[in-house]
């Protein structure tokens, strides 16, 4: 039996599991994906594990395929509300270690600020940008994005000769009067999810990248399926200051026989 939380965040969910006495197998990763399946499972875009190192609070990732996975910043977040939970936050901040490296946390009334990692370089494919936004983004701009088959079109490209081994998410942007509306096909999910953090972070800068292209500081008001984010950055030669924000929710608690 071993206790777990639900977590969203724009409606992306995830298990999260306090792993600090190594009470997990994370070796098998087909009880991972058991767990994440909405039909046989708790059901989740990916589940994480609590754990420690260098003392501070560590964010393991899995996607729902079982797999590790890279940075997901909607999971840093509920990341950051679980922790809070458990008393480790202190005067409403605090710094996580992730798979990218350490991710810095401001929590402010309904929202939760992730200090994501600097990105040097946006990448042209054609009219299409490829970049890294702690997990690899391709973006295309489109119009009428809602009418679209997302899953068709993301996988002609994720499973194309160049990303068909190491897997890239694929985000449909679309500029909208309040700022971009963003669909997201996840590798390791491989759907689309209601909300992807890297990938509207992604989205956001390559937003700069084609429509202001300016120096100075910036903040994107982004829509998903799962509701509304925000991200702020400042442009200087390269993307910097990066904050992805917006809520992180808590949805239940339970417990489990694995």
């Amino acid at each position: 039996m071993i206790k777990f939380h639900k977590y969203q965040g724009t409606g992306n969910d995830f298990i999260i599991i306090d792993n600090r006495e190594n009470i997990f197998d994370k070796s098998n990763n087909s009880l991972i994906e058991n767990l994440c399946d909405r039909r046989f499972g708790i059901g989740a875009d990916g589940l994480i594990l609590l754990e420690m190192k260098n003392n501070l609070p560590q964010m393991v990732y899995y996607n729902s395929d079982g797999k590790p996975s890279s940075m997901c910043g909607n999971g840093g977040r509920c990341f950051a509300a679980f922790c809070k939970e458990f008393d480790l936050v202190t005067n409403n901040e605090m710094t996580f270690e992730a798979v990218d490296g350490k991710h810095e946390v401001l929590y402010e009334p309904q929202k939760i600020k992730l200090k994501m990692n600097d990105v040097p370089a946006i990448k042209p494919i054609g009219s299409d940008f490829e970049l890294n936004t702690g997990s690899p983004h391709y973006i295309v701009f489109e119009q009428h994005i809602d009418d679209i088959n997302i899953i068709e079109r993301a996988r002609q490209i994720r499973y194309n000769n160049t990303y068909k081994e190491a897997g890239i998410n694929v985000n449909f942007v679309e500029p909208i009067d309040t700022g971009i509306f963003v669909r997201t096909y996840e590798r390791g999910v491989e759907d689309e999810t209601y909300s992807c953090g890297t990938g509207v972070t992604a989205a956001a800068l390559a937003y700069h990248h084609t429509h202001i292209m300016s120096l100075g500081n910036y903040i994107v008001d982004v829509k998903t399926k799962g509701g509304l984010l925000a991200v702020s950055f400042n442009f200087d030669k390269e993307y910097n200051n990066i904050w992805l924000i917006g809520p992180a929710v808590f949805v239940y608690e339970g417990e489990i026989v694995l």
